[in-house]
C-alpha cells in the first residue's frame, strides 16, 4: 500500500502535465510511452489513471483515452437529479453546477459519479449532457414492491428516482410492502433499471414504519458503537475536574426552547456594565470538555456530522447520556458552559465581546409559547412556579428589546434577506397515525432566540479571525449573476416584478414586500432556490443570506460537529494553545459537515411530505373531508394547480370538478371561467382532498363540501401528464412505465 501511495505521488504530477501539454486524448500505451514507464511502474499506471478518473482530475473517453476534462469541455462531477426530472452536476473541482435536462441523463441515478459534456454557446447558465457514469452509488433505495401479471417492480419513496426497478425475487417480501434494493444493472433506458431486494421492512400501509423506510433509505445511523456508549457511560466522571471556569451559577440564566426539545444547549442572561450598557449572555453547553479530539465518541460524531430531527424520531450525534444528560443546559443543574459576553452600546451595535468557560444553573426552561406569553406581558404559570421575580422577568422582555434592535439594523442598514418560511410540525399519535400537521410560526420569542445566537455566533468569528486562528466557518456566497437572471424570470412568471435582485437593498426590499402576498411562500422558495447552499467551510467568504462578514457555528455543540470544532479553536486561543486544527483537516470536515447536514435535511424534507400524504389518506379513508385554504399557482386547459396554505402541498383540480357546466380557458390571461367565476395565479379557493396517488405523489383536490370524484385523475392523466412534468413542485410526474426485457 505504501509503494502505491509513494508511486502516486511521485506520477500523478507528471500525468497532469502530460495531460495539459497533449493535443488529443491518449491511451494507457501511449501515457507509459510518453513516461517512458517500464515493469512494475507501467503495470501500476493503470491503478493511477483509474484513481485520477474517480477524483475528477482527468476523464475517460472512448476506446478508454484519457484527457483533462475542461479542454475537451467534459467536467466530472456528481448527479442530483430534481423533482422535475432535470438534474444538476456538482464538479470535482466545486465550479459552477450543470443543468442537465432529463433526456440528457441516460442511465445515471441520483449520486452517481458522472462526466458532463458542456453545451457549446450556453450563456446564461452552463447545461450538458451525461455521457459517462464514472462510478454507481452504492446508495440503498427504499420503494415498495409492487406486481404485474409477469413481473414484480420497485416504486422508489424518492421522487428523484423517475425509474421503477425490476426485481426477479421478492426475498420474502409481499406486494405492497416497503422494502430495501441494491442496483445490480441498467444497460440502456429502453429497459428498466434491475435492482435486488436486500431487506424487508414491512406493509408500506402501516405508517409506523414511515420513518424506519427513511432511515434505510438515507442510510442513518440507529445506534452506538459499543466504545462510544462506554466512554458516555464514564463521562460523568469528568464533571470532578472542570477546570479553570467563570462561577455563573448565582445569576439568573435561562433557556428557550420548543415544547418537544430534549437537549438544552443554549441559555441566555442579561446585566449592565459601570457605564450602564447592556450585556448580552449567551452561554453554549461545554461539549468539549466531554468528547475529547480522537476518542471514540469525537470520532463517531465526526462520522454523524449533526443530529437528524425526524418527526416521531431523533438521531443524536452524540449517545443521550451526554445529549440528554450532562451536555443538556437543564434547569436546577449544575452544567458546564462556553460563555459568550457582547457589550451593546443604545443603538444595538456591539461594542466588546468577551469570552470564557463557565459553570450556570439555569433558573428557568421556557417554551417558546410560554416565551411569547412573558413578551406579551403576562405570566405564564412556569414563571410563577419557579418563583421569578418581577426582575427576572424585565430582564427577558429587554432582551427581546435588544433582539428586534439588532435585527432592525440588520435588516435596514445591512440588507439582511427575509427568506424564512414557514416549517410544519408533524403530532404523532399511537401507531404512527399523524394526529394534527401544525404551521409553525416565527414569531418574536423564535427571533429573539435566533438573534441572540447569530450574535453569538459572528462574536466568536470576528475574535478567531482577529487572532488569526484557522476554523471551520459557515459560509454563504453570493449568487450566481445568471441565477438572478432566471430567478426574475420565474418570479414574472407569479405575476411579480421584483426589479435588479442583483443588488442586495432590492432583493432585500422586494423580500419585505411579499409578507401577506398570496405567493409569499412561493416566491421565498423560488429565492432560496436561486441561492448557492450554506456550507461549511475554512475560508472567509462570509455569508450572503445574514449580510455577515464574519459567522462560525457555535452555539449547537451537542448536535453539530462544527460547533464542536469553533469551541475547540476558541478554547486553544483563550488557552494561548496552538490551534488544535491545520487548514487541511478543517477543509476536510467542512466537506463532510456539509454533506451529513444535506443528507439530513432530505430526510427530514422527505419523512414529512410522507406524513403530508399520509394525513390526507386518512381523512379521505375516514370519509371526514376537511376544507382547506388553498391558492391557485398554474392554470392549463385541463385545471388548475392549487396549493394548501396550511399544509404547502400542492395537486390538481381538474375541470371536470371545478364546474358541471362548460369551462372556459383564456390562454391570453391564464385562466379558467365557469359559473361567473374567474380562477387566475392567485387566486384563493376553498378545497378538500379527492384523491391521493403516493406513488406518483400527485394529489386531486375538489371544491370543499363537494364528494370526490374517484375518476378524477383519469379523466385528467392525458392531458396533465407533460404539464405535470415541467412543474418542480410536489405534483410529481408520472413516473415511467416498467420496459423490462427478462
Amino acid at each position: 500500500m505504501k509503494s502505491i501511495k509513494k508511486y502516486a505521488a511521485n506520477h500523478r504530477e507528471r500525468l497532469l502535465k502530460l495531460f495539459q501539454s497533449a493535443r488529443e486524448p491518449m491511451d494507457e500505451g501511449a501515457v507509459a510511452a510518453a513516461l517512458s514507464l517500464r515493469g512494475a511502474a507501467r503495470k501500476r499506471l493503470k491503478l493511477l489513471l483509474d484513481e485520477m478518473t474517480l477524483q475528477g482530475e482527468i476523464v475517460r473517453l472512448r476506446q478508454n483515452r484519457y484527457s483533462l476534462g475542461e479542454p475537451a469541455d467534459l467536467v466530472p462531477g456528481q448527479l442530483d437529479i430534481l423533482r422535475s426530472g432535470d438534474a444538476l452536476v456538482r464538479p470535482s473541482d466545486n465550479s459552477r453546477e450543470i443543468f442537465v435536462p432529463r433526456g440528457n441523463l441516460g442511465t445515471a441515478l441520483p449520486g452517481d459519479n458522472v462526466v458532463v459534456r458542456l453545451d457549446s454557446g450556453a450563456a446564461v447558465r452552463r447545461t450538458g449532457k451525461v455521457i459517462r457514469i464514472l462510478e454507481r452509488s452504492r446508495r440503498a433505495i427504499t420503494g415498495t414492491l409492487r406486481s404485474t401479471n409477469k413481473f414484480f417492480y420497485v416504486v422508489p419513496i424518492d421522487p428523484a428516482y423517475t425509474q421503477n426497478f425490476y426485481v426477479p425475487e421478492t426475498k420474502g417480501a409481499n406486494v405492497d410492502d416497503r422494502v430495501v434494493i441494491q442496483i445490480t444493472e441498467w444497460p440502456n433506458r429502453h429497459v428498466s433499471p434491475e435492482a435486488e431486494i436486500i431487506e424487508v421492512i414491512g406493509p408500506s400501509s402501516d405508517p409506523s414504519l414511515d420513518t424506519l423506510a427513511i432511515i434505510k433509505h438515507y442510510d442513518l445511523p440507529q445506534s452506538f458503537p459499543a466504545d462510544v456508549l462506554r466512554e458516555a457511560e464514564n463521562a460523568p466522571a469528568l464533571m470532578d475536574d472542570p477546570g479553570p471556569r467563570r462561577d455563573l451559577r448565582q445569576d439568573f440564566v435561562f433557556t428557550v426552547d420548543p415544547v418537544t426539545a430534549r437537549d438544552f444547549d443554549d441559555a441566555l442572561s442579561l446585566e449592565t456594565d459601570d457605564a450602564g450598557r447592556r450585556v448580552l449572555g449567551v452561554h453554549i453547553a461545554d461539549v468539549a470538555h466531554f468528547v475529547q479530539p480522537g476518542s471514540a465518541l469525537d470520532e463517531e460524531a465526526k462520522l454523524r456530522g449533526n443530529s437528524v430531527y425526524l418527526p416521531d424520531k431523533v438521531l443524536p450525534m452524540l449517545p443521550e447520556q451526554l445529549s440528554n444528560g450532562l451536555c443538556s443546559l437543564r434547569p436546577d443543574s449544575d452544567r458546564l458552559a462556553f460563555s459568550v459576553w457582547m457589550t451593546f452600546d443604545d443603538r444595538g451595535q456591539p461594542v466588546r465581546a468577551d469570552f470564557a468557560r463557565s459553570i450556570i444553573r439555569s433558573r428557568l426552561r421556557l417554551t417558546y409559547e410560554q416565551c411569547l406569553e412573558i413578551l406579551q406581558g403576562k405570566l405564564p404559570e412556569a414563571c410563577r412556579t419557579a418563583g421569578i421575580t418581577p426582575d427576572q422577568v424585565a430582564r427577558i422582555r429587554h432582551i427581546h428589546k435588544l433582539a428586534q434592535q439588532i435585527r432592525q439594523l440588520r435588516f435596514t442598514r445591512d440588507h439582511a434577506l427575509e427568506l424564512d418560511v414557514p416549517e410544519h410540525e408533524v403530532i404523532m399519535g399511537p401507531a404512527g397515525m399523524i394526529v394534527d400537521i401544525r404551521r409553525q410560526e416565527n414569531d418574536i420569542s423564535h427571533q429573539m432566540i435566533e438573534e441572540c445566537m447569530v450574535a453569538a455566533n459572528e462574536a466568536v468569528d470576528r475574535e478567531l479571525s482577529a487572532q488569526g486562528m484557522a476554523i471551520l466557518r459557515r459560509v454563504h456566497e453570493p449568487p450566481d449573476p445568471a441565477k438572478f437572471e432566471q430567478l426574475a424570470a420565474q418570479l414574472a412568471d407569479m405575476g411579480l416584478r421584483p426589479g435588479d435582485l442583483s443588488k442586495r437593498p432590492n432583493l432585500a426590499a422586494f423580500l419585505k414586500k411579499l409578507i401577506g402576498h398570496p405567493f409569499e411562500y412561493d416566491a421565498k422558495v423560488a429565492v432560496l432556490k436561486s441561492m448557492k447552499r450554506a456550507v461549511y467551510s475554512p475560508q472567509a467568504l462570509g455569508h450572503y443570506g445574514l449580510a455577515k462578514k464574519y459567522y462560525t457555528h457555535f452555539t449547537s455543540p451537542i448536535r453539530r460537529y462544527p460547533d464542536l470544532v469553533s469551541h475547540r479553536v476558541l478554547a486553544a486561543r483563550l488557552q494561548r494553545r496552538r490551534n488544535p486544527y491545520n487548514a487541511g483537516e478543517l477543509e476536510t470536515l467542512g466537506a463532510n459537515c456539509s454533506r451529513t447536514e444535506q443528507v439530513a435535511e432530505q430526510a427530514e424534507k422527505s419523512l414529512l411530505e410522507i406524513k403530508k400524504y399520509r394525513f390526507l389518506e386518512q381523512q379521505l379513508a375516514a370519509r371526514k373531508p376537511v376544507p382547506y385554504d388553498a391558492v391557485v399557482v398554474h392554470v392549463r386547459n385541463f385545471g388548475m394547480f392549487v396549493e394548501l396554505v396550511e399544509l404547502r402541498i400542492q395537486g390538481l383540480m381538474h375541470v371536470s370538478s371545478i364546474s358541471e357546466g362548460f369551462v372556459r380557458y383564456n390562454p391570453a390571461r391564464e385562466s379558467l371561467s365557469a359559473d361567473g367565476q374567474e380562477f387566475r395565479r392567485g387566486s384563493k379557493v376553498r378545497v378538500q382532498v379527492g384523491r391521493v396517488d403516493f406513488d406518483k405523489r400527485q394529489i386531486d383536490f375538489v371544491p370543499a363540501g363537494k364528494p370526490s370524484k374517484s375518476d378524477t385523475h383519469a379523466a385528467a392523466g392525458a392531458a396533465a401528464g407533460d404539464c405535470r412534468q415541467m412543474l418542480d413542485c410536489v405534483c410529481l410526474p408520472p413516473r415511467r412505465p416498467v420496459k423490462c426485457n427478462p
